[in-house]
C-alpha cells in the first residue's frame, strides 16, 4: 500500500534560495498600487546629477533634504521641459510636488524582517518648474588673500 502525502513537496536547495530573493505578490501589489495622498509642493535648490532622456526623469542633488532625509531625488519631468535644455552641475531652484503613499504595517514589517529594508512610505516627485540660479561669479576675489 502506497501512502499519498497531501501538501507541498520539499523544495530543492537551488529553488529555495531563488524563492528567498522573490518578493511575495501581496507585497509587490501594494507597492505598485500605492494610493498617493494629496501632493505637497516643495522648493529646493540643487543641481542635476543625471538626465534620463528615455524615461523623462532627472536625478538631482538637493542642498536641503526632503521629508525622508534624502538629498538625491529623482524627479519626473513635465512634458513642457525638454531634457536637451537642461545642464548638469549648474544650480537650479526646483519646484516640485512630493507625493506620499504610506505602506501598511504588514508590508513594513515584512520588508524590515525579511529584506532588511527600512521603508514605511513610498515617495514620488514630479517637477513643476525649475529656474537657473546665478551663484557667485569667477571674478570675485577675496581681499584677505592679497595681504
Amino acid at each position: 500500500m502506497v501512502k499519498k502525502i497531501v501538501g507541498d513537496k520539499p523544495n530543492k536547495k537551488g529553488k529555495e534560495s531563488a524563492k528567498e530573493e522573490d518578493i511575495p505578490n501581496w507585497v509587490s501589489d501594494e507597492i505598485q498600487n500605492a494610493k498617493f495622498e494629496k501632493p505637497e509642493e516643495l522648493k529646493r535648490t540643487g543641481y542635476i546629477l543625471e538626465i534620463y532622456d528615455s524615461d523623462n526623469k532627472i536625478d538631482t542633488q538637493m542642498y536641503d533634504s526632503v521629508e525622508d532625509g534624502r538629498h538625491i531625488v529623482t524627479l519626473d519631468l513635465p512634458k513642457k521641459i525638454k531634457s536637451s535644455d537642461l545642464e548638469k552641475g549648474v544650480v537650479y531652484e526646483f519646484t516640485f510636488d512630493q507625493h506620499r503613499a504610506p505602506l501598511t504595517k504588514k508590508v513594513v514589517e515584512y520588508l524590515q524582517k525579511e529584506k532588511e529594508i527600512e521603508m514605511n512610505t513610498i515617495y514620488k516627485f514630479e517637477l513643476k518648474k525649475m529656474e537657473l540660479l546665478e551663484v557667485g561669479t569667477n571674478n570675485s576675489v577675496d581681499n584677505n588673500l592679497e595681504e
